[in-house]
């Protein structure tokens, strides 16, 4: 399902695509980004003669911006550096450890992850972002767990999309689908262009055997002019659910070597049997994605 949930090579998901926490504003994002990169450089991390560098602000936001704005832009490692540079300078700053913990995440260094989010909670316990963080990071191991994080984050925020959605993941590897279901619908009426909580949704409703209304809603999505791969996929493996297996290889096919392919193909006939979600070390997708 679509949570950012991304595998690594044969290990545990990762989250995926836009960083948890809330970013301000995009444009107000872009001018803060523009203004401090013009100084220092971001990329090499380096500051302009005479200037400090992004960690020497009196509370470390111009590295917090940085940081959040490398990782919005697909950058982890980078933002992983300019946060580990700002906390040098204001060890417990919640931003920092906030953009930190995401960018260890999207690098797949889940254990570290994990500290960074429970020292948050530790420091601030009504913390939802760092609540949905440390779901995420419990998912593939103790979806038990992530369901309860991700609950603790809704009593803070209940209208969060983002957490329902993650909610639902952690509900679908339970085996729980029709509570899932009720997730991903939550979280579609909040925010009803959610593409995460719909693929997700087609994806949950394929496992409960409702592969036809599962095509439904995923077809639009899956046959737009600028849909990609990965959401050619999901619809391969949903369309591979409802029984329509030459249908399915042919779309996988365009996208995917012929032995990736039929790896896939056999990931999604197993997911079909089981009427559960695709292994870990899946080729990918039926794993759960989050936004």
């Amino acid at each position: 399902m679509r949570s950012s949930i991304e595998p690594t090579a044969g290990n545990a998901p990762l989250v995926r695509g836009a960083p948890r926490q809330p970013a301000p504003p995009l444009r107000r994002l872009r001018r803060r980004f523009a203004r401090a990169a013009a100084c220092l450089g971001v990329l090499g991390l380096a500051a302009c003669a005479g200037q400090p560098g992004p960690s020497a602000s009196t509370d470390g936001r111009v590295g917090i911006d940085l940081a959040q704005a490398a990782l919005h832009a697909g950058s982890p490692a980078a933002s992983l550096r300019l946060a580990d540079q700002t906390l040098a300078a204001h060890p417990d700053a919640p931003g920092a450890l906030m953009a930190r913990a995401e960018a260890l995440t999207a690098l797949g260094q889940l254990a570290a992850a994990r500290t960074d989010f429970e020292h948050i909670l530790r420091l601030h316990p009504r913390t939802a972002p760092a609540l949905v963080g440390l779901g995420r990071v419990s998912l593939a191991s103790d979806p038990a767990a992530a369901e309860t994080a991700f609950r603790s984050a809704l009593k803070l925020t209940p209208r969060d999309p983002i957490a329902l959605n993650d909610l639902g993941i952690a509900l679908d590897l339970e085996g729980r689908h029709a509570a899932a279901e009720q997730s991903y619908r939550q979280a579609l009426t909040l925010q009803p262009g959610m593409t995460s909580a719909q693929v997700n949704l087609a994806l949950s409703l394929a496992m409960q055997g409702r592969g036809s209304d599962a095509i439904r809603l995923l077809r639009p999505l899956a046959t737009a002019p600028k849909a990609g791969p990965k959401l050619r996929e999901d619809y391969a493996a949903v369309l591979a659910m409802a029984g329509q297996r030459d249908r399915a290889q042919q779309i996988l096919s365009t996208d995917l070597p012929a032995p990736q392919a039929s790896a896939a193909m056999n990931a999604f006939e197993m997911a079909a049997a089981s009427r559960g979600p695709a292994p870990a070390s899946a080729p990918g997708p039926l794993n759960m994605k989050s936004e």
